[in-house]
């Protein structure tokens, strides 16, 4: 087991458990969003918002960590005294990226920032593990994973054996022993990679490339195995003829023993049964019926099943695809047109949904703004 997994996995200082009974739990009775409230968010009747990060800000007060430029991909994690984490990548290029994260008290209340990964590129998106650490994902040609302690305690990991190359985004698979990794590539690809002495070891296992093939009007993904995980002869992509390649690969989540990925240069979301090994598409901008969705981005899906895809562009939107396939925003960023949607994250209890307008109005990679949403209690 690597040494952050194994210090978050055994210290207790995240916990798995989550708080049922929450308002983000389904969606599915939502209303249509209103107009603006003070911080420029047309949300649903019944809630509000509020800043919780600025770039070049120290979200707890000075002395401390100012929240980084060009915030994406985040997650939550909960901790032992009832409190939980949002942690932030940093799109920064030329080793000025990584992680940042901001930790709340039991009553959603900042009591502590701090940086979890420094001096790396280009940090995009990533995924939660479910023994308590946060996966940074590189998104250059040579880019890696970092495995990265939430409470900052553990120092962040590099895990090689995840591939060399332009990670957008990973999901952990535990009955599957695996974890599937995204490529922001226009002719990327799709992977997994495959844990040798079992998960959450991440030191060592096999890599792997999705092809695609059609059984009976049926397409079902068949993995084949790269030889060159670092890259250091030919790029992940090019080395197994049959892989198939995904228009430029994004967020990914798995629900029920589904992951659910999003490509961007042909605006869908893909999903992909983990036991049948069957793929499909389950949106299309160009097919559906009621296009809302585009500049797919980043993913984050409830406990009842809703698929909640940020905006990269498009309308600044973050749209939900329920179960029965209803299609709805249940939040849009005004003001912010040249920016994008990023790191949309519950809380551990489902009442809050986090993220960020990676250049907030000012179009400007030091101008991020993150946000809190929640239910009007008053």
């Amino acid at each position: 087991m690597g040494t952050v997994g194994a210090a978050c996995f055994l210290s207790g200082g995240i916990v798995r458990a989550q708080q049922l009974g929450g308002v983000f739990e389904s969606l599915n009775s939502v209303g249509p969003l209103q107009p603006p409230d003070d911080n420029g968010l047309m949300l649903p009747l019944g809630f509000q918002s509020r800043v919780i990060a600025r770039t070049g800000e120290a979200p707890v007060g000075l002395p401390g960590y100012t929240w980084h430029p060009a915030p994406d991909g985040g997650a939550c994690f909960a901790t032992q005294d009832g409190g939980w984490i949002y942690v932030s990548n940093s799109e920064m290029r030329s080793n000025e990226g990584g992680v940042g994260a901001l930790r709340f008290n039991a009553n959603g209340e900042k009591v502590d920032a701090y940086s979890i990964l420094e001096n790396t590129s280009i940090n995009c998106a990533g995924g939660p593990t479910p023994w308590g650490t946060w996966l940074s994902c590189e998104e250059f040609a040579n880019g890696q994973v970092y495995e990265c302690d939430p409470l900052g305690i553990e120092p962040a990991v590099v895990r090689p054996a995840l591939g060399t190359f332009r990670h957008e985004a990973a999901c952990v698979d535990l009955a599957n022993n695996c974890i599937y990794l995204t490529e922001d590539v226009p002719a990327g690809c799709f992977y997994r990679f495959v844990s040798e002495k079992g998960l959450p070891d991440l030191t060592s296992g096999r890599l792997e490339v999705a092809s695609v093939i059609e059984q009976e009007g049926k397409n079902f993904i068949v993995w084949h195995e790269i030889k060159d995980p670092l890259a250091t002869q030919q790029a992940t992509r090019l080395q197994v003829a049959e892989a198939t390649a995904f228009r430029g690969g994004e967020g990914i989540a798995i629900h029920a023993g589904k992951a659910y990925f999003t490509t961007k240069h042909d605006n869908r979301v893909w999903r992909y049964d983990t036991s049948t090994q069957q793929i499909e598409i389950l949106y299309d901008f160009a097919t559906s019926s009621n296009p809302i969705l585009s500049g797919v981005d980043n993913v984050v899906i409830t406990p009842a099943g809703d698929v909640l895809v940020a905006e990269d562009g498009g309308d600044m939107q973050i749209v939900v695809i329920t179960p029965d396939n209803k299609i709805f925003p249940i939040v849009q960023v005004m003001g912010h047109e040249r920016s994008e949607v990023t790191g949309p994250a519950f809380d551990p209890s489902y009442q809050r949904l986090y993220f960020s307008s990676q250049r907030g109005s000012l179009g400007s990679s030091h101008a991020g703004m993150t946000f809190e949403i929640s239910r009007i209690t008053s």
